[in-house]
């Protein structure tokens, strides 16, 4: 029987490992967490320069209505709310119905404190690309060169990149240019009108864009893969990396084959003090794997127990799952470490459709994945030599994956949190896809 001080005396603690397998409602409720934030829909009729403009009933276009005698008699209207963060770019695009006397309609970002009888880019902490005359104004009143001018029946497009940190403006499915962005805080979709009979509509993403959003965000995304490739690294370091995972987790046939098919590439063993880790762990787990399994360890037989009841619900079986829970898991509900998921596990036979239940995780697959990662830690940590407790719950490519996520927040935090996170269940699921 299991004790609370031989659970204790465990070099390693196997329930760590449960962290890394999430369930699908996990991952669900994760991914709704991350894809949360408010997303701009229409035009935001209560902070704007009333004055001189009116905006739609639908909220998606702006008419100047004003008198232009001055730069403080503009037309200027935001989004409903900032531009969204937490993704790789947001993009959004204005079509001029009427360029009217002047032309003088502007796109771009501005804070919730802008000056709303400003053309966006005039003053501190906006951006805007102007129609009449094609320049980005960046601050401040004297604009910059950067594109062509727009007028009626011209598509303009602005975005932020936030991998990059910059502004881009599109006309008619045209990159137009770049330019950093320098602003902090939220920023709002902004649309200027300034002189008579000028009229735009907004497009928020409710209909297709003219510009190809989805190319532009494919191609920047590979920007940093490229530079990666670039960077020099030490002769057949992924090979090694690859091959130790493959040996810690005992693929002993895809381990084979992978051999195979590297022999004339890769030498017949790693150069420990070039690529900074050896296999001789893992090598002896490999050899022992078949002997360990038949042996009745205290800490990984709960598990092992458990999960053989779990599988017994999972095809029906109650009467077989009852008795064997009588035999085998009622010895563990003394060990207090055990108490909480036992009364889970035994709760499944409550249920007439377990899987739909508040315990239906444990049917999961990432169940049997943390059982059979259990066990392998056990595995590698009955070599007698082994120096680091640590190097048995996971590989040299899992601790760089970690590296990776790690890097990717830091590097987000870095610009108030602004921009995707790296999640690799994401990556692996295809549920990262573009947004914008």
């Amino acid at each position: 029987m299991v004790s609370n001080q031989e659970l204790a005396s465990s070099p390693i603690d196997l329930f760590r490992l449960a962290a890394r397998w999430r369930s699908g409602p996990e991952w669900k409720k994760m991914e709704e967490e991350l894809d949360s934030e408010p997303v701009p829909s229409h035009l935001n009729t209560i902070n704007s320069s009333g004055l001189f403009n009116i905006v739609s009933t639908d909220k998606m276009s702006v008419q100047y209505v004003g008198c232009q005698h001055h730069g403080h008699d503009v037309g200027v209207v935001q989004a409903d709310c900032p531009a969204p963060t937490r993704r790789f770019v947001y993009y959004f695009e204005m079509t001029v119905k009427n360029a009217g006397q002047k032309g003088q309609i502007a796109i771009g970002f501005t804070t919730q404190q802008f000056n709303m009888r400003r053309q966006p880019g005039w003053e501190a902490n906006s951006c805007g690309y102007h129609g009449d005359d094609g320049c980005l104004y960046h601050g401040h009143g004297k604009g910059e060169s950067f594109g062509p001018t727009f007028t009626s029946g011209d598509t303009i497009g602005a975005g932020i990149n936030y991998a990059s940190q910059e502004f881009f403006f599109t006309k008619n499915a045209k990159l137009v240019g770049i330019v950093p962005k320098g602003i902090k805080g939220p920023l709002y979709p902004t649309i200027a009108v300034h002189s008579q009979k000028e009229e735009a509509t907004v497009n928020f993403g409710q209909y297709p864009f003219l510009f190809d959003i989805e190319t532009f965000i494919l191609e920047e995304r590979m920007k940093l893969p490229k530079m990666v490739e670039k960077l020099s690294l030490q002769p057949d370091v992924s090979h090694w990396i690859v091959r130790s995972y493959l040996l810690h987790y005992g693929y002993q046939d895809t381990l084979n084959s992978f051999d195979i098919a590297s022999e004339d590439t890769c030498p017949s063993s790693p150069a420990v003090q070039e690529n900074g880790f050896g296999e001789h762990g893992d090598v002896y787990a490999l050899s022992h794997r078949k002997v360990l399994r038949q042996d009745d360890t205290s800490i990984v037989c709960f598990l092992l127990h458990s999960q053989r009841f779990i599988e017994y619900i999972r095809v029906g079986f109650l009467e077989d799952a009852v008795r064997y829970a009588r035999a085998e898991l009622a010895n563990f509900f003394s060990v207090k470490p055990f108490t909480e998921l036992l009364e889970d596990i035994i709760a499944l036979l409550a249920y007439n459709a377990p899987l739909e239940s508040c315990v239906g995780y444990l049917l999961e697959m990432s169940q049997r994945e943390f059982v059979a990662d259990a066990v392998n830690a056990v595995v590698l940590s009955t070599n007698p030599n082994l120096k680091d407790p640590e190097s048995c719950m996971c590989t040299v490519l899992e601790k760089l994956l970690r590296q990776l996520t790690l890097c990717s927040l830091e590097r987000r935090a870095f610009n108030e949190d602004q921009g995707e996170a790296f999640y690799l269940h994401r990556e692996l699921h295809g549920a990262g896809k573009a947004k914008y």
